[in-house]
């Protein structure tokens, strides 16, 4: 059975190239809204996070209706963290749309995604995004992005990919990147015509992979599969099996039928070979499950979820202000939205910690761990972390450790620094190359070399410099990388902070807090140009007495405080250091709260 009324199709780029912005594009083009109707950009990023960083998280189902041709599109996420979700969401496509910036050309994760695609023997079809951009160079990025294709050992008929360029934001797309385009008809009628339409044996029994998992209070965990054979009806009784796993093995009754209509689900009866389904019903339903007909269980082969490189510890935050701000605060309550997490997430790992209190969580990168810290923190849940870790294993009795593949864009003016910090973080240089103004260089680097870098990037190249980097594999161990060469502003007593304790304070280094803010002791206030850590008395106040010099009391001039973001307050602390996460505030505190204790516990250590 050939399905000539049905595309299924991914679009696939690095962060930030526009996926997301074209796909709100060509949901309007296709009648998905009212002609009268207001429609936010980038509606598939339903997630306020999301929106905020102006990144996907989360890969999308939705649909467009050109003509007689129903086209399935999924959004990916372009974040190197997120990769997960690009691997498994390409099973359930025929074709994808490779998304590349006309002026930064292929990155990192480009490369990475490309490769799956290509992998799976999909048809590809390429888009420049941008060529609205005033620093645009369209035809370089072609090229550029046909080397990568060579490289990736792309086949005949892949390099002889359709090409076409567009303006994501304006809507509209050309064959070629002199004409402006007026509509995305040329993006549409090429999708139709050169992405295969979709077929298999709808007379088989019935096969359904589960390529992504959806969560819902109400109805609990929601599978969502393209139907590979046969029929899937909405109440039947199936078989659940997997293909790594023989021990998965199950009947269940399968509820809600839904196909994705625009932005919303349909609820249907029946659907056949192509079609993109979700259902509810199987609670123990998860990705890469194999739901079949019960007198023919065979299981479908899927890739295999990358392993985690990053460990933090989640714990019962324990602060002398613990409780005040947080609606969930028990460990018992931790434990139950960190495994709830599990249902939906199957990059991420949850195990108890060392007691009952502690938590240890895996993930792909401190972006991943740090959108499930911020999105528990907007629940309403209180508890401190501990300093990122990367998870290291012993192949042939050597000690390897996770690499990345870090690729840079500064003006030439700022390489030497970038360099000169890289090298002592065990980076190694790869390739260096002028692309128009700028220098790209790519190195490979340890991951736990890049914790607490990127804002320090940032600093030294003033805000201009471009940094991306995706996971390598893993390599021997590289050996010791230095500490962070600062040390912290510790509080010495718990108040609020005053003007004149802060006056004193500041002059020891960055201060991260202004006057009026609760503190206690051990709290970290700010940072200290010495390697060492400095105790300093916020909440001191000026003594009155009845002897006063002219001009002893003039305003006291602060610097403005340094406001942390959570992934800055992440790189920024230490092994004996937490971050104390509140649904108000995120606090940076010392392990061992008492100066004495901490004293003797350090001593102990030497």
């Amino acid at each position: 059975m050939i399905r000539n009324d049905l595309r299924n199709i991914a679009i696939i780029a690095h962060v930030d190239h526009g996926k997301t912005t074209l796909l709100n594009e060509m949901l309007r083009q296709g009648g998905a809204f009212r002609q009268n109707q207001v429609v936010e950009d980038r509606v598939m990023d339903s997630n306020d996070l999301e929106r905020e960083r102006g990144i996907t998280i989360l890969a999308k189902n939705t649909s467009i209706h050109y003509g007689d041709v129903k086209i399935n599109v999924i959004d990916t996420p372009g974040h190197a963290d997120f990769g997960g979700e690009v691997e498994r969401v390409l099973k359930m496509v025929s074709g994808v749309l490779l998304l590349v910036d006309a002026a930064e050309g292929p990155m990192p994760q480009t490369r990475f995604v490309l490769q799956k695609a290509l992998e799976l023997g999909h048809r590809i079809i390429i888009v420049v995004n941008k060529i609205d951009r005033p620093d645009a160079r369209s035809l370089e990025v072609v090229d550029e992005v046909l080397e990568l294709l060579l490289d990736l050992d792309a086949s005949d008929e892949q390099l002889e990919s359709p090409m076409l360029f567009c303006s994501g934001r304006d809507g509209t797309a050309t064959l070629t990147p002199q004409q402006q385009g007026t509509d995305l008809r040329p993006l549409l009628d090429t999708i139709v015509d050169y992405i295969p339409p979709e077929q298999g044996d709808e007379a088989g029994p019935m096969q359904v992979l589960i390529s992504s998992i959806d969560y819902n209070d109400y109805v609990g965990r929601i599978a969502i599969g393209r139907v590979e054979r046969g029929v899937v009806k909405a109440n039947s009784t199936v078989a659940v099996t997997d293909y790594h796993d023989k021990e998965v093995a199950f009947q269940a009754k399968l509820a809600n039928l839904y196909q994705i209509d625009g932005l919303t689900r349909q609820p249907v009866e029946s659907a056949t070979v192509g079609d993109i389904v979700c259902f509810s019903g199987i609670s123990d339903i998860t990705i890469g499950n194999t739901i079949c007909a019960p007198d023919c269980v065979e299981a479908i082969p899927f890739v295999k979820i990358s392993d985690p490189t990053v460990e933090m510890t989640f714990a019962v935050n324990d602060s002398p202000f613990a409780g005040k701000e947080g609606k969930f605060v028990t460990s018992r309550q931790l434990r139950e939205r960190l495994y709830k997490e599990l249902l939906k997430d199957v990059s991420l790992r949850v195990e108890d910690g060392e007691n009952t209190d502690s938590f240890k969580v895996s993930g792909r990168g401190e972006m991943h761990l740090s959108i499930l810290i911020e999105t528990m923190r907007r629940e309403g849940y209180e508890f401190s972390v501990s300093t990122p870790r990367v998870l290291t294993k012993t192949v042939d009795g050597k000690l390897h450790e996770p690499m990345e593949q870090l690729v840079i864009d500064v003006p030439e003016s700022f390489v030497g620094s970038v360099m000169e910090k890289l090298g002592s973080r065990k980076g190694e240089l790869l390739s260096m190359a002028p692309i128009g103004s700028r220098m790209r260089i790519e190195f490979l680097i340890p991951e736990r070399g890049l914790f607490g870098y990127r804002s320090e990037f940032l600093t030294d190249t003033k805000g201009e410099g471009i940094l991306n980097s995706i996971f390598a594999g893993f390599e021997p161990y590289k050996g010791e990388i230095p500490k962070r060469a600062t040390g912290s502003l510790v509080s010495f007593e718990t108040g609020d902070s005053v003007t004149y304790g802060l006056f004193n304070a500041q002059e020891r280094g960055t201060l991260f807090i202004g006057p009026g803010v609760p503190v206690y002791e051990g709290m970290i206030v700010g940072s200290s140009p010495k390697a060492e850590d400095i105790i300093v008395n916020v909440c001191k106040k000026k003594h009155a007495t009845n002897m006063r010099a002219s001009g002893s009391d003039e305003a006291l001039r602060l610097v403005p405080p340094k406001n942390l973001s959570l992934e800055e307050a992440l790189e920024f602390i230490t092994d004996d250091e937490l971050v104390e996460i509140t649904p108000q505030t995120i606090r940076l505190r010392k392990r061992i709260l008492d100066k004495a204790a901490r004293l003797r516990a350090q001593s102990q250590k030497k």
